[in-house]
């Protein structure tokens, strides 16, 4: 068990770690049970629930800190990498779905979908990950694709369904969801910039909020 030279804490381990680890795996599967115990009518069509960008948001935040909590138990420092990458498209993407959703709140209150994913894997990587390396042009690389294989995504439920989930998408001409799916990319990679930014800040690392 080592700690990374710009790292907080020691990771894995089997302390402050892995107790992070389970608490968010405990929130992440309690939004999963309150999904199977009140399902959607979206939940019946091709893609089921995972046609929302926050359910797969979710799911990714749920695999990243599985990954990491076998890390923990094995000290892997193999699985530690692996989560570290998952942790580059996770945490800005849960960050996006925070900024995106924010404003449901008056209408689904559910903490657990829209906002806890982004505080555990803001905490995970503040905490108990080596600083990110990605650049801007890197941040932007990865939120493009993100981005476009969900739209992609939503395309192929689109010819099962006959419906989008987001009645919006139904609206809008081809022009307009490229422009849609092009700002919530450059949201995307601004949300890496930010976290990297909030990294560095925290950490008192100024090579990396010079970077940001």
């Amino acid at each position: 068990m080592e700690t990374h030279l710009l790292q907080r804490l020691a990771y894995p381990a089997r302390s402050v770690s892995a107790i992070v680890h389970v608490l968010g795996l405990s929130s992440f599967s309690a939004s999963f049970r309150y999904l199977r115990q009140v399902p959607s009518p979206m939940s019946h069509g091709f893609g089921g629930d995972f046609q929302y960008l926050t359910i797969i948001g979710l799911a990714l935040a749920t695999a990243t800190f599985g990954i990491g909590f076998l890390a923990d138990l094995t000290l892997s420092p193999w699985l530690f990498r692996i989560k570290n990458v998952f942790s580059v498209c996770s945490a800005p993407l849960e960050v996006l779905v925070s900024i995106l959703y924010w404003g449901l709140c008056a209408i689904n209150k559910n903490f657990g979908f829209h906002a806890m994913p982004a505080v555990m894997l803001t905490l995970d990587l503040i905490l108990l990950s080596p600083p990110w390396t990605v650049k801007v042009y890197g941040a932007m690389s990865i939120s493009v694709a993100v981005a476009f294989l969900y739209w992609g995504w939503l395309e192929l439920c689109f010819t099962k369904n006959g419906w989008y989930p987001y009645p919006l998408l139904g609206l809008l001409t081809t022009w307009q969801r490229v422009v849609l799916f092009g700002f919530s990319a450059a949201m995307m990679a601004g949300s890496t910039i930010a976290l990297k930014w909030v990294y560095g800040k925290v950490n008192g690392i100024g090579k990396f909020k010079r970077d940001a």
